[in-house]
């Protein structure tokens, strides 16, 4: 039996580089060495690109040969040494910059290799949070009302936005993950300091109403028009909002919790959102659909094309709840990738 052979992407340079890492020990961990080939890819925050040999717990000290690109190829060039390292398909365990925002995704298209997940386009779409917001609009699905403020702009008065969006409200980066750069502001003071943490990760800034809700995830799997949707997840935060901290720290209090007590026909009309969302985006691969439920009505918070695969993350939580292991889930995504 020929082994397809993997390129096992990680790290990379933006801030989730650390989240990254921790997401692809435990793909790395669950996929068959029998039926793949996985060749290990260290970006460092640099953006070098490291073919190692081993996972180590030491990725700076990883004594790898650098890969370059070589388009039309299917393959790389390892620097020493000149070998030519062919791949059958990428798969990217990337957040953030250069990772799940259409680049890496672009470079694949230009080497001929499949790569599983969103291609350019739906990448770098729902990684900007306004673009996205944009579409959803016009497709007529719920969404919490917002402004928009680019580098430069006259600045907004907070007691006007508070009058259209609400007492208080989220000040995010257009393009971050992870609730990297997101302020919750309820006074003009918070409002200045949040913009200019914003600006520091994004030239453009996405100021939100703050619905005050639960907040539940869906994961989407495979290729439209046969793609499906898992059940409704919930996640209890253990902060004042689900941020970076509350996500990944050791000692988070929050609760991720994949049966979840919801009217059936919320629970219907999320699922049947979220598929409508996946569509609407031009997403395949996987993505997961983020909500915030206000009473009964959910409104769309975020997409995330490449979600976490941490040991707390939703996204394979949720396929576990079906019945579907690691493993599968790793085998369903890259035969995903290669159709």
């Amino acid at each position: 039996m020929t082994r397809l052979t993997v390129l096992l992407l990680f790290g990379g340079e933006s801030s989730e580089h650390d989240v990254s890492i921790m997401s692809a020990r435990n793909v790395y961990a669950a996929m068959d060495g029998e039926k793949y080939d996985i060749r290990l890819c260290y970006i460092d925050q640099m953006g070098k690109w490291w073919l190692i040999d081993e996972w180590k717990e030491n990725l700076e000290r990883h004594g790898g040969v650098q890969l370059l690109a070589a388009p039309g190829t299917s393959s790389f060039m390892t620097l020493p040494g000149n070998n030519v390292v062919k791949i059958d398909v990428m798969l990217p365990i990337l957040h953030g910059k250069h990772g799940e925002d259409g680049t890496v995704q672009g470079l694949a298209s230009l080497m001929h290799i499949p790569i599983v997940g969103c291609d350019v386009t739906a990448s770098a779409v729902c990684m900007d949070k306004v673009l996205t917001k944009q579409i959803l609009v016009a497709n007529d699905i719920k969404t919490a009302r917002y402004r928009i403020y680019r580098r430069g702009m006259q600045p907004y008065s907070f007691n006007e936005l508070t009058e259209h969006l609400g007492e208080v409200l989220f000040v995010k980066p257009s393009r971050s993950g992870s609730s990297v750069g997101v302020s919750k502001v309820a006074n003009a003071d918070e409002f200045s300091r949040a913009i200019k943490l914003a600006l520091e990760h994004d030239d453009t800034v996405l100021i939100e109403e703050a619905i005050m809700g639960r907040e539940l995830e869906t994961a989407v799997l495979g290729n439209f028009p046969r793609h499906k949707v898992s059940g409704v997840g919930e996640v209890i935060s253990g902060a004042e909002f689900y941020d970076y901290d509350d996500k990944y720290a050791e000692n988070s209090k929050a609760q991720v919790l994949t049966n979840v007590d919801l009217p059936e026909a919320v629970e219907q009309i999320i699922r049947e959102t979220s598929l409508k969302v996946y569509e609407a985006l031009g997403c395949k691969g996987l993505a997961r659909v983020d909500y915030l439920l206000k009473g009964t009505t959910p409104y769309v918070l975020e997409i995330n094309t490449l979600p976490g695969f941490t040991n707390i993350s939703m996204y394979p939580k949720l396929w576990r709840a079906t019945g579907m292991h690691y493993p599968e889930l790793i085998d369903t995504l890259l035969q995903n990738a290669l159709k």
